[in-house]
């Protein structure tokens, strides 16, 4: 039993980083030597940040496995209501899919959930599509716990769950590539691969959180966050960090939302920006119009039309009005000679751009 608790701290990773390092060193070559234009290729500074950040999340990992690993035991050991064995092929294909699956959604979560993105987001933060882009993982996969523990639950040992989830990491190393086109129809329908991987990894609207399988693809189809490469991506996030610092691409987006939660006012705001999605802004207030402001503006208004009536007849007074106020308040175009006050710009109580001033003056002059 105590060698099974310690059997997930030894990592398939591990073994498996010198076919990595042998595999990238393949690709890079067949780059350079083929000048292949449909390709980013490596930059040696990217590829220095991606091998370090790769170094810094095997220590995470492991001090990540180490803090989970006796909650997992005492949920498999009584409270789960069976035990599924781990010597048959039967336990472990079905262990995959279960893994998988939490994946998918643990995956979904950390795209849509901006606290889960803080962190994911150092994977994104590359504009190269290349193998050592699958090494680029963050340093704090606290969220992965939410979607693991219900697996011990289902009675499947915490071992074989650390184990299943290494080897769907690997799987997902090989498809970190511009190399390999589309393949087989049936595989491309089944299996996530490299195309469907670079739709998850643009930046362009119509990639925006797509893609989220690990293995399969199934559950993006199901789930409808599955979208067909049309294009060759734009890489990278889309707000370019331009930093290779290791602490900012790992942490920055944690302290942006610390700075977001203490400027926002209200308790639902400031839940907002931790659970909303990456992006996620409070709702502007409504305009409230000011009772004396609109009598001024009244005022205005009348001053304006007798003035215009010296020129053109007054019923063409709110288009130019409009027109006035579409160039910030100044003077209209040629052909009106309309110069409305400042005061008009009283008829909001906050308003909160100049926008949204020009379209209530034009607004209210209609009626």
């Amino acid at each position: 039993m105590l060698s099974q608790m310690w059997q997930p701290l030894n990592m398939p990773v591990l073994y498996a980083a010198p076919v990595f390092l042998a595999f990238i060193a393949v690709e890079a070559a067949a780059v350079k030597a083929h000048n292949r234009e449909h390709v980013t290729g490596y930059l040696r500074k990217d590829t220095q940040t991606s091998l370090r950040m790769g170094l810094g999340s095997i220590v995470s990992s492991l001090l990540f496995k180490l803090s989970t690993l006796l909650v997992f035991v005492f949920l498999w050991t009584y409270a789960a209501p069976w035990h599924v064995p781990t010597n048959t092929w039967w336990s472990w294909l079905l262990l995959m899919v279960v893994v998988d699956f939490a994946w998918y959604w643990n995956h979904r979560f950390s795209h849509r959930v901006r606290i889960g993105w803080a962190g994911h987001q150092a994977h994104h933060s590359s504009q190269y599509f290349n193998l050592t882009t699958a090494l680029r993982q963050k340093w704090n996969p606290w969220s992965e716990a939410i979607f693991w523990a219900p697996l011990p639950l289902l009675g499947f040992a915490p071992w074989s769950i650390y184990s299943a989830f290494m080897f769907n990491l690997i799987y997902q190393f090989f498809i970190h590539t511009e190399l390999v086109r589309k393949l087989p129809r049936a595989v491309e329908f089944v299996l996530n691969t490299p195309s469907h991987h670079r739709v998850h990894h643009g930046s362009d609207p119509e990639y925006l959180d797509k893609n989220y399988g690990g293995i399969l693809i199934i559950w993006d189809r199901a789930f409808g966050s599955f979208q067909e490469e049309l294009h060759r991506p734009a890489y990278g996030l889309t707000k370019p960090v331009n930093t290779y610092n290791l602490f900012k691409l790992q942490y920055g987006e944690y302290a942006n939302m610390v700075a977001d939660v203490r400027c926002a006012k209200g308790l639902r705001n400031k839940l907002g920006y931790i659970f909303g999605p990456p992006g996620w802004q409070p709702e502007r207030p409504r305009a409230v119009e000011n009772p004396r402001a609109r009598n001024r503006a009244d005022t205005v208004r009348t001053r304006l039309v007798r003035t215009a009536g010296r020129t053109a007849a007054a019923p063409s007074t709110p288009s130019r009005f409009r027109t006035a106020a579409s160039h910030d308040f100044g003077p209209a175009p040629s052909g009106g000679q309309c110069k409305p006050s400042r005061l008009a710009e009283e008829i909001l109580v906050c308003p909160t751009t100049t926008e949204q001033r020009r379209d209530v003056i034009a607004t209210d002059v209609d009626r």
